[in-house]
C-alpha cells in the first residue's frame, strides 16, 4: 500500500498500457493519426478513452456531450460504450479537425451516434437549454479552451441529470495550476474552477492523477 499515487515511469506506463489497455484497431489509427499532428498533443490518451467507456456503461447512459471534439477520440470512446440508441453531442469549432474525426467514427460504425455541432460550445450548450434538455444528459467530457471552462462547467451541469457525471480534463495542465507564478488566462481560469468545484455543494467530486488530470463531478 502507498499513501501517495505511484509515479508512473516509462517502464510502469507500458506495463500499465499492456496489461489493461483495449483499445480498438480504428482507435489505434486514430490515435496514431493524431499524434503526427502539429497539435497532436491534445489528444487524450487511450487509457483515459477505456475509462470514459467504462463511465458510460456504469451509467448507463444513453444521452451524452463531447465539449472540444478535436480529432474525435473522446467521441469516439463514448460512442461504442453506448447503446444502439445512444447518441453523443460533440462541440467544436474546427472544420479540419471535424473531417478526420468523422472519417473514423464512420470507419468504426459509430457515426450515426455521433451529433456534431460545428458552433462555439458555450451556443450549441445554451441552445439545448432552450430546448428544454435540462436535466436529461447522463455524462458530458470537458475538453475546449481552457479559458471557458467555467462557462462550459456551469452549462454542462444544467443539462445533466441529478446522478450524471461531468468529466473535466486538463485539470492539473501540466503541473502550472500548483505553481502561483503563472498567470495566464487559461492557467488561471482552470486553476479557479478547480477551487470553485472543490466547495461546489451542488456535486460531489474526485480529481484524478489521469493523463493531464481528470476531475469526476456528480450531480446531486
Amino acid at each position: 500500500m502507498s499513501d501517495i499515487t505511484i509515479n508512473l515511469t516509462p517502464i510502469l506506463y507500458a506495463y500499465l498500457q499492456k496489461n489493461s489497455l483495449r483499445e480498438s484497431e480504428v482507435q489505434k489509427l486514430l490515435r496514431e493519426q493524431t499524434q503526427k499532428m502539429s497539435m497532436g498533443q491534445m489528444q487524450i490518451s487511450p487509457e483515459q478513452g477505456q475509462f470514459m467507456g467504462l463511465l458510460i456503461e456504469l451509467l448507463g447512459a444513453h444521452k451524452t456531450l463531447d465539449i472540444g471534439v478535436f480529432t474525435g477520440y473522446s467521441a469516439l470512446s463514448v460512442a461504442m460504450a453506448l447503446p444502439a440508441d445512444g447518441k453523443v453531442v460533440g462541440c467544436d469549432i474546427n472544420e479540419e479537425w471535424s473531417k478526420i474525426a468523422r472519417r473514423f467514427w464512420e470507419k468504426a460504425g459509430v457515426a450515426d451516434k455521433i451529433d456534431l455541432r460545428l458552433a462555439p460550445a458555450a451556443e450549441t450548450l445554451q441552445q439545448l437549454l432552450n430546448q428544454g434538455e435540462a436535466n436529461t444528459y447522463d455524462f458530458a467530457f470537458i475538453d475546449a479552451d481552457k479559458a471557458n471552462y467555467p462557462v462550459y462547467y456551469e452549462l454542462s451541469l444544467k443539462l445533466i441529470r441529478p446522478g450524471g457525471l461531468i468529466a473535466i480534463d486538463n485539470v492539473l495542465f501540466g503541473g502550472k495550476v500548483a505553481d502561483e507564478e503563472y498567470d495566464d488566462k487559461n492557467t488561471v481560469a482552470i486553476r479557479n474552477l478547480n477551487a470553485d468545484i472543490a466547495k461546489d455543494q451542488r456535486v460531489s467530486m474526485s480529481m484524478l492523477p489521469l493523463g493531464d488530470g481528470l476531475t469526476l463531478v456528480r450531480k446531486r
